[in-house]
């Protein structure tokens, strides 16, 4: 959500912000329509002034015994004229509230520009990809040659984009979500919050899903939404509150279910589980100060990344350009896994500064020390990481050329022994 006032006083910088998203100049229209709206205010605030001291005006008339017959005739008229300058009103502040709230946020001033993914820049790699004396296997080859990943069973429950994990490689992703909430808890700080997954419009329209991208997310018949991510939840936690300055920044984690109804492009990465419906992620949500948001941005990503290096798999960071990132994000940076299978990096985390823009609409603000009126607080999401993909990137790096898995070393705690899986 955008500050109208600061559009009205910086229409050029907010056209430009719009075009590095490619998108049309909007700042005259908005300012017209804010006009409009000003004007049948004034108006409608007359009026009513008139009328009331027209009555007031009436009565005294009536008592003197004098004609109030030309008052009469001017309030019977206000009265038909104020219902229209109502409805201007209204009319103007719904297309101005409808044009915001479908208005993704402006790109920070460091975030490079780009049409798409093909602009994104690499900032930095961890880790060397492994030599393999055999030509690796993509993640659902190997978990069929075990025995232990069924698509055709989920396809019989549940249709495309599914899957059935079983015995070993089912207690793996466990091990793989524990590992992860372990180390964002009591490592670095996040407190483990167990979310609803079922949300009202409100909660998705704060961080941004609603109205745009409804169809990108399953509803119930009960006017539920299942969440996308534990974002939604998570930063909803802070909507329409005002936080205590000292208790900023707050940091919340979430293992939860997430579903997604467009799980990609059509055709693209229908095998496997890279793009499912249903999958499991662990989630980091930071409620920050706006002075030190950026900071904050920096530590999540680097959270997300302790997580691959102590599983000691190769990762990239990127930072998006203004035409790959998300609708509420300001900056994102993308981290990318090694699959050798792919022998490619794939996206297994983001994590985006959306500076006040959720806040504005959720109405989450805190009161600096000394002062009175508030501020917005900036919020950041970021995966810590998606469960299933980090599952995918172990069994394709740590595959050995007879079929098995070897576990990771951080993850053998959770593995009730088991150190192969075969």
């Amino acid at each position: 959500m955008h500050d109208l006032k600061w559009i009205r006083d910086n229409p050029d910088a907010f056209d430009r912000g719009l075009s590095r998203r490619g998108l049309e100049p909007v700042a005259q229209r908005l300012i017209a329509l804010d006009e409009t709206r000003r004007a049948a205010q004034t108006r409608f605030q007359e009026m009513q002034a008139r009328r009331n001291e027209a009555s007031k005006l009436i009565g005294g008339l009536k008592k003197s015994g004098q004609d109030a017959t030309a008052l009469l005739d001017e309030v019977a008229a206000l009265k038909e004229r104020i219902p229209a300058a109502e409805a201007e009103d209204k009319e103007a502040g719904a297309v101005i509230d409808d044009l915001l709230t479908r208005l993704p946020n402006l790109p920070g001033d460091d975030v490079p520009d780009g049409p798409d993914e093909s602009a994104n820049v690499e900032l930095k790699r961890w880790g060397t990809p492994r030599s393999f004396a055999f030509t690796p296997l993509e993640h659902d080859a190997i978990g069929d040659k075990l025995g232990l990943m069924d698509f055709t069973a989920a396809a019989k429950l549940s249709g495309a984009r599914f899957v059935v994990l079983k015995g070993p490689l089912a207690r793996l992703e466990r091990a793989l979500a524990n590992f992860m909430l372990n180390l964002q808890t009591e490592t670095h700080g996040y407190t483990e919050i167990n979310p609803p997954i079922l949300v009202k419009d409100s909660a998705l329209f704060g961080t941004g899903q609603l109205p745009k991208f409804g169809e990108d997310l399953f509803r119930t018949n009960s006017d539920h939404w299942l969440i996308p991510t534990a974002e939604v939840p998570l930063t909803n936690l802070y909507n329409d509150e005002i936080v205590d300055p000292a208790k900023l920044p707050i940091r919340m984690t979430a293992l939860t279910p997430c579903f997604r109804s467009e799980a990609g492009a059509a055709g693209k990465d229908t095998r496997g589980m890279i793009r499912q419906h249903q999958f499991m992620k662990v989630e980091m949500v930071s409620i920050a100060h706006p002075d030190y948001s950026e900071a904050e941005h920096q530590r999540m990503t680097g959270c997300a990344e302790a997580v691959l290096e102590a599983l000691g798999l190769p990762y990239r960071r990127i930072v998006l350009c203004t035409g790959d990132m998300g609708f509420s994000a300001r900056k994102t940076y993308d981290i990318e896994v090694w699959l050798p299978g792919q022998n490619r990096y794939r996206e297994i985390s983001s994590c985006s500064n959306c500076g006040d823009f959720q806040a504005r609409r959720m109405k989450a603000r805190f009161r600096p020390e000394g002062e009175k009126g508030t501020r917005f607080v900036h919020t950041l999401n970021g995966s810590g990481l998606a469960v299933g993909r980090t599952l995918v990137a172990v069994l394709e790096n740590y595959q050995q050329e007879d079929g098995s898995v070897i576990v990771p070393d951080a993850l053998k705690p959770f593995m009730g022994g088991i150190e192969v899986i075969r």
